[in-house]
């Protein structure tokens, strides 16, 4: 037999190598070092915050308990409310504890490496539009901004829901590269598939840099008016697919047979995210009862006040405006040096889609009037960092002219003299950072405009100080919440105590303690786990609630939901529970610690049963906690 040659279509293909690996060395070290950097960063010490937010680790602990409450997000495993935002996050963390055991420290890994991949997905989204310096420097600006390191170590929802804007953002800019209508579609529709979820992590938030994405695809996509049209329509359906099978499923779903859900009027998610997560936290509706106390100078811990200058301000400022106004000046540039580039153009794309994310954010932030902590600014920090990578590396790369590097000067003594305002805001603290920052910055900027367009050891080095003066300020306030822990009801905020008092009490760091972090009551904490019930006990609020679920692995439920606001149960059902033997102990009270975030005022249905209770039970002191045995009438 003759044998004969393959044909071309017979012939092995040769294999592509990786794309991070084809690409130059530098890029590669670069890359694994700021990703294994953001690593350590994230991950040191990450137990010493315990159960963070206790709030949302109890209901995580449930997830792992009862598959109905992981489904539901539900506060217990019992099922008698839920927590106040949708479970995409909860979800995670309850497989990852069913995984691999529940801890502390399982809780908080998965959301450090959220913060991780959120730098990666980054890096790679910029990258795309603006090159490799671009992305690395962006990637950076996000690692070490405050906010950042104290949410990715951190249990709240907003570590997933970063990370799915940023995957949005590259599915966009995927779409937009793309000559092939089809390929560009399918990367549309994985916009959608993302928000969707993104909003089943936090509703409406999930949505603000929605208008960036379309811009940047309406403007830029290279294909018809019609047809991006009909992508973004597409984007739009999927979008409301991926969440909309949730709402579908929690509305059908027999009310009686679910858990209640926190923060809605009337049991609906709907109207969770119309209101309460919605329209409530734009005109103020949703702002809790009591709250912080006398040492909340300017309303810190609610963000300050509303304003263009609230991003700025002793609230806000720490957390994300230290490369802010960077990201606001080079937004101005870079659709300057654009604007006549051709439609289709990869660059200006990017730059609209981050400058819409930044400027829409920004301004809700700016000025809703609702509950908005500090700690929120996180979803502000991927437009921020992005911008502000795009703008050095669109500078540097034309130093050769006098402008170019003249405006790169201006930037950093801009940010170091912002560096130097905010670091004054602690002025014990470190003293001599803010000075050593603008001597550095200062000479950084006077050598970048001699240096001119020369390369080399000289200049590599004095683009190192420059970079290190431009971020040490923001670095330092991540190193210290890396060195703190964190652990509070509502939330927490960046860097060292301000003068003031600007911190819940004891919420974060710089407090003693929040609401329930007075010490444990090992004598109410022995009475709870010799309870067998559906609900070993119950308390109004969820500050007890929380501590005593994690300290004891049981079942508590929460009158009222978080604050103690909701009509759930009501005295009617609570009854039925009682009679039912569903429920042995109801705790009114524990000096140990303290009355939670309502300031001790019960409202609704939970003043209704704490009268109920009070008229018709046994009282016993539990180690300074008043408790009522439901198994023990009058």
């Amino acid at each position: 037999m003759i044998a004969t040659a393959p044909t071309v279509a017979q012939l092995p293909k040769p294999r592509r190598r990786s794309a991070i690996w084809a690409r130059p060395g530098w890029e590669r070290s670069a890359l694994l070092t700021l990703l294994a950097g953001t690593a350590v960063l994230y991950l040191w010490a990450l137990g010493s915050s315990g159960w963070a937010n206790s709030y949302y680790a109890a209901a995580a602990q449930a997830g792992t308990q009862n598959w109905q409450a992981w489904l539901f997000g539900s506060f217990d495993a019992g099922n008698a409310i839920t927590v106040d935002k949708p479970p995409a996050a909860l979800w995670l963390m309850g497989l990852s504890g069913r995984l691999f055991g529940f801890s502390a420290f399982s809780m908080l890994l998965l959301q450090a490496l959220m913060g991780v991949a959120s730098v990666g997905m980054l890096y790679a989204t910029v990258r795309r539009t603006s090159g490799a310096a671009a992305g690395l420097l962006a990637g950076l600006v996000l690692a070490v901004t405050p906010v950042a390191a104290l949410m990715f170590r951190f249990n709240n929802p907003d570590a997933l829901l970063v990370l799915l804007l940023i995957a949005a953002a590259y599915c966009t800019v995927r779409a937009i590269q793309s000559k092939d209508f089809a390929v560009s579609a399918r990367w549309m529709t994985a916009t959608g598939v993302v928000v969707g979820f993104a909003f089943l992590t936090k509703m409406l938030q999930a949505f603000l840099p929605v208008p960036g994405l379309a811009l940047a695809f309406l403007v830029a996509a290279p294909f018809s008016v019609g047809r991006r049209i009909s992508a973004l329509l597409m984007s739009g359906v999927a979008l409301v697919i991926s969440a909309g099978w949730y709402i579908a499923l929690v509305s059908l779903w027999p009310a009686d047979a679910r858990p209640y859900i926190a923060g809605s009027t009337d049991n609906s998610l709907l109207q969770l995210a119309l209101g309460y997560n919605g329209i409530e936290r734009i005109t103020g509706g949703d702002r809790p009862s009591g709250g912080p106390g006398g040492g909340m100078r300017d309303n810190l811990f609610f963000g300050g006040h509303a304003g263009i200058t609230r991003l700025f301000g002793p609230s806000m400022g720490v957390e994300i405006s230290w490369l802010l106004p960077v990201a606001l000046l080079g937004l101005v540039l870079l659709l300057w040096a654009g604007r006549r580039a051709s439609r289709t153009d990869l660059g200006r794309a990017g730059v609209l889609l981050w400058g819409g994310w930044l400027l829409v954010t920004g301004v809700v932030f700016s000025f809703m009037d609702g509950t908005v902590h500090p700690y929120y600014n996180v979803a502000l920090a991927p437009a921020v960092a992005a911008l502000a990578g795009m703008t050095v590396a669109h500078l540097w790369q034309r130093r050769e002219a006098l402008s170019a590097r003249l405006l790169l000067a201006l930037l950093l003594v801009v940010t170091a003299g912002w560096a130097f305002a905010l670091l004054s805001r602690t002025p014990d603290w470190m003293p001599a950072l803010r000075w050593s920052i603008a001597v550095a910055a200062v000479l950084a900027a006077v050598a970048i405009v001699a240096v001119g367009a020369r390369s080399g050891r000289f200049t590599a080095v004095v683009a190192g100080i420059a970079i290190a003066a431009a971020l040490a300020g923001s670095a330092s306030f991540t190193l210290y919440n890396v060195a703190q822990g964190h652990s509070s009801g509502p939330g927490s905020m960046s860097g060292p105590p301000r003068p003031g008092g600007d911190a819940w009490p004891g919420g974060g760091p710089g407090g003693p303690g929040g609401p329930g972090r007075e010490g444990p009551n090992a004598e109410l904490e022995n009475l709870i786990r010799g309870a067998n019930n559906r609900w070993a006990a119950a308390t109004v609020g969820s500050f007890q609630a929380g501590d005593l679920e994690l300290s004891t692995g049981k079942s508590l439920m929460a009158i009222g939901g978080f604050s103690g606001g909701d009509n759930a149960p009501t005295l009617a059902q609570f009854k039925q529970y009682v009679e039912d033997g569903q429920i042995h102990y109801f705790i009114a009270g524990d000096h140990k610690r303290g009355p939670g975030p309502g300031g001790g005022r019960e409202r609704g249905s939970a003043a209704e049963i704490t009268a109920w209770v009070t008229a018709h039970f046994a009282k016993l002191d539990v180690g300074g906690a008043t408790v009522y045995d439901l198994e023990a009438p009058h």
